[in-house]
């Protein structure tokens, strides 16, 4: 009986290298996201620009 990570690993392989780049994209983009939310909600006070400079600097590995 194949695991769900043999499934998973399966679905990797056969997806083709334009799929990959598609979900690294949206993982990108949703990841984006939930930082800002969370900058936000820690900091409600600060313009888009200053809540868009922090995620900019988190996924550059600063601290916000």
């Amino acid at each position: 009986m194949a695991s769900v990570l043999d499934h998973e690993l399966a679905r990797l392989r056969a997806m083709t290298a334009s799929e990959k780049v598609a979900v690294m994209h949206s993982l990108w983009r949703q990841g984006w996201a939930l930082t800002a939310a969370g900058v936000r909600a820690r900091h409600p006070d600060w313009s888009p620009a200053q809540v868009e400079a922090a995620v900019r600097d988190s996924f550059r590995g600063d601290p916000p």
